[in-house]
């Protein structure tokens, strides 16, 4: 068996797009949709697959300073101890972090509170010729602030409109919107918060509060299942990444941001000046 038989990223990508029958409650957070392969040949592509991100990005960053006026959302929503700081390090790590606008959203600013949901989001879009990256989303306005009961329900359940309206104009206006929502296992999710109890470098990512999120999972899956059914547009589609195996979460990710990045039809920019012209002058100097 080569490579080619179970390493095909049309399949990673067709099997991870959210569908009408998709179901949170059914969905195998150690699977590894569309890739037949182990964990070993899984990092490996994702090195290699990397490279081939960072100049697909390189290209994008290098229109955006030529006055082009596209770029690349990420957002990544999920429970804690989903990976998403480990997809960022993994994944976006292999791109110029200079062609990078990052946001992590946590709770609301003072500030924050005395806006509009979206005013924070709308705030870190994207700039022409970057990968932006959200780490949690506006998509918390329709997850924890459900759950938690933040605001009234007629609020929570008007916002997926709003969330869709937005999101086409975003597209409308040059970017491409890569949304990932990530799943773990209860399983894994108390065997990675025990693993930041036991070791000292891993204290800093505790919080308290996650033991207390995981009694309110039954509530999480419905908000979670709505979620995609309300949101999941043609303009920004949602794809549902298993994240128990962080190779193969990596590696997914990856290959929807490739994918992303290959359906802009990337260009190198024209040079503003004759090529013979400046190796005749930089030969003389």
């Amino acid at each position: 068996m080569t490579k080619d038989d179970v390493f095909r990223p049309a399949s990673i990508i067709e099997a991870l797009r959210a569908t009408p029958e998709t179901r949170v409650a059914d969905l195998d957070t150690n699977g590894t949709p569309g890739f037949d392969g182990d964990k070993a040949l899984g990092e490996r592509l994702l090195a290699e697959r990397g490279a081939v991100l960072s100049d697909l990005q390189e290209m994008l960053f290098a229109e955006g300073r030529t006055g082009g006026t596209r770029s690349v959302l990420l957002i990544l929503q999920g429970m804690d101890t989903a990976g998403k700081g480990g997809m960022v390090r993994h994944v976006v790590g292999h791109v110029d972090p200079q062609g990078v606008d990052h946001t992590a959203f946590g709770v609301p600013t003072e500030e924050e509170k005395r806006h509009h949901f979206l005013w924070r989001i709308n705030k870190a879009l994207p700039r022409n010729g970057q990968l932006g990256v959200f780490d949690r989303s506006h998509y918390e306005d329709v997850l924890v602030a459900r759950v938690r009961s933040l605001v009234p329900e007629s609020v929570w359940r008007g916002r997926y409109d709003e969330i869709n309206r937005f999101e086409s104009e975003v597209v409308r206006e040059g970017t491409t919107i890569v949304k990932v929502a990530m799943f773990v296992s209860l399983d894994e999710q108390k065997k990675r918060l025990a693993e930041r109890l036991e070791r000292r470098d891993k204290h800093w990512k505790y919080d308290p509060s996650d033991v207390s999120e995981r009694t309110l999972w039954p509530q999480y899956q419905q908000a979670y299942q709505d979620m995609l059914d309300r949101t999941s547009t043609d303009d920004a589609p949602w794809y549902v990444v298993p994240c128990d195996r962080k190779w193969y979460s990596r590696l997914a990710v990856t290959e929807l941001l490739i994918d992303a990045f290959e359906r802009l039809d990337l260009d190198w920019p024209e040079p503003t000046f004759d090529i013979e012209t400046e190796k005749r002058r930089l030969a003389e100097s």
